[in-house]
This record gives structure tokens, sequence and C-alpha cells, in this order.
């Protein structure tokens, strides 16, 4: 069931990435550009699979985590970026990059509560049969 607001939290993480991407252009130092590209496709790629995998909740969570995970890393990577250029972090002169990996692993945190939510429904429907 594509209609569920896990999808939309799922989906809202994987436009985060997007803009991630989009926003990050003036990372040459170091091969960062090809850090953000590879880790840009793949968190498109689990967020796709996760929204298609609504009928295993267990892999859904798995792949969310996954996503989480990565989205982590990229904003620690952006982070020790942003300290090594000179003048430090100042967001309207650098940009606001690592914005968007915090929202999106906000957007997959509140999709794993949905999901777990669903999961604890169906069991208790289970029960009742």
């Amino acid at each position: 069931m594509l209609q569920r607001i896990q999808t939309i939290w799922i989906l809202l993480a994987v436009l985060g990435a997007l803009f991630l991407n989009l926003t990050a252009q003036d990372f040459d130092i170091l091969g960062g550009n090809l850090i953000i590209n590879i880790s840009t496709v793949l968190l498109i790629l689990l967020g796709l699979l996760s929204i298609f995998s609504f009928k295993n909740r267990k892999r859904q969570i798995l792949l969310n985590n996954i996503s989480i995970f990565i989205n982590a890393l990229l904003l620690g990577f952006l982070i020790y970026w942003l300290q090594n250029l000179p003048g430090g972090i100042t967001f309207p002169e650098k940009g606001i990059e690592p914005v968007f990996s915090v929202i999106a692993i906000v957007c997959l945190l509140l999709a794993n509560i949905y999901v777990k939510k669903d999961e604890r429904l169906v069991k208790s429907v289970d029960r009742l049969r």
C-alpha cells in the first residue's frame, strides 16, 4: 500500500538526498563531489526499494536503518569538510548541505516509527483470529 504515511516520510528523505546533491556542487576537495554523488545514488535506490517493500515491514525497517547510517556518515563528512574550510562554519556563506542530511534522518526515523506501528497493528489483528 503506497498511500501510507511512512511512504511520504521515506519520499521526503529521498528528496532531501536529492536537494543535498543539488546544493553540494563545491565539494572538489578530496573527491567530495564523488562521495556525495555515490551516497546520493545509494540513498535514492535504498529509499525506492524501501517504498516498494511495503509488504515486508522488517526489510523496510532494515533499509531505513541503512539509509539513516549512510546519512549520518554523510553528515559527518559534510561537517568535517565545512570545519576544514577557512573560517569554520558560517551557514549563510558556506551552505546548508548538512541540514538536508538531518532532515532525511528525521524523516526516516519517523517512517520507522510508523512502520513499527503498522507491524503492531497487524500482529494485534492476527491475535484476534
